[in-house]
């Protein structure tokens, strides 16, 4: 087989590889030389003074927490950012990630993503606060990309679309499809119903709003969504749709299913509720699998 040209090898190459390089590894194989440029970057770019705060929310990601705090160390941008972690009572060396990689973060003994979530915007000093999963990539354009609709005075909480990296499962082509659909159905869904679009690992808002409500932690799910739903009530939520933006993420919330499966149970799931994506709803019914009681 012949092999690829230097030239071909940079054209086929995407801004994860690197951080891809390491996703999956058990912290105490990532090498030293990557673990000391990500301290290096992470305490270069912290201020004092914040105007972002990138809140990264972590339980038993000890393999997946350096990729994501990599991609936050290489963040371009023309505000002061801080960048902290919580610690989600992980039974594994997650906490170990963050001290490691001298990264400020916090332990919260409560389980679920609502207690992790309040736990950092306690903590977290910047007006805009993103919210950041551990086993997410984010490009280094990401935060002045956001940032562009979050400013706006009527917006009080922005999303954007997330993609999937591809792997020997999931093939380039079926993730495109897959997320053509996806896409497309979310867009029409904004429209009236935005709270329903946004997620938390793409979600970003204005603490001057946010720091009125807090996080619903009687929930499984959903917590990003229900916050968004109130801070409506402060501004619009708008939306980035910015392909270099994207963040890349793993299949946690998919499982080791095919894509096809996994298409064929969203468009079940979707179709029941089709008709009610064009008609506002200021309030929702939890279902009692998702209650904690």
């Amino acid at each position: 087989m012949k092999p690829r040209s230097r030239f071909e090898s940079l054209a086929m190459s995407k801004w994860y590889d690197k951080y891809l390089s390491i996703y999956g590894t058990p912290f105490k194989d990532v090498p030293e030389q990557i673990r000391s440029t990500i301290k290096r970057n992470i305490q270069d770019k912290h201020s004092s003074s914040p105007v972002v705060s990138l809140v990264v929310i972590a339980y038993n990601e000890e393999c997946r927490l350096a990729s994501c705090l990599w991609s936050l160390s290489d963040m371009v941008s023309a505000y002061p950012i801080e960048i902290i972690g919580v610690n989600n009572n992980s039974k594994d060396a997650t906490e170990d990630v963050f001290k490691s990689l001298d990264v400020e973060y916090y332990n919260e003994t409560r389980q679920s993503p609502g207690y992790a979530r309040q736990c950092g915007m306690d903590h977290a000093h910047g007006k805009y606060h993103f919210f950041i999963d551990a086993d997410t990539m984010y490009p280094s354009c990401y935060v002045d990309q956001m940032m562009k609709k979050l400013i706006k005075d009527d917006v009080s909480c922005v999303g954007t679309l997330w993609s999937f990296y591809p792997d020997k499962q999931h093939s380039q082509a079926e993730l495109f499809f897959f997320e053509f659909v996806r896409d497309t159905f979310l867009w029409i869904q904004h429209f009236k119903r935005p709270e329903l679009c946004v997620r938390g690992m793409t979600m970003a808002f204005n603490m001057d709003y946010a720091k009125h409500l807090s996080v619903r932690t009687d929930i499984r799910r959903g917590e990003d969504g229900s916050l968004a739903l109130e801070l409506k009530s402060y501004g619009k939520i708008d939306f980035l749709y910015c392909r270099k933006a994207r963040p890349i993420t793993g299949y946690g919330t998919l499982g080791n299913r095919s894509m096809f499966d996994i298409f064929v149970e969203r468009v079940r799931i979707q179709s029941k509720r089709l008709l009610g994506i064009f008609h506002k709803q200021d309030h929702y019914e939890d279902t009692d699998s998702n209650l904690i009681k």
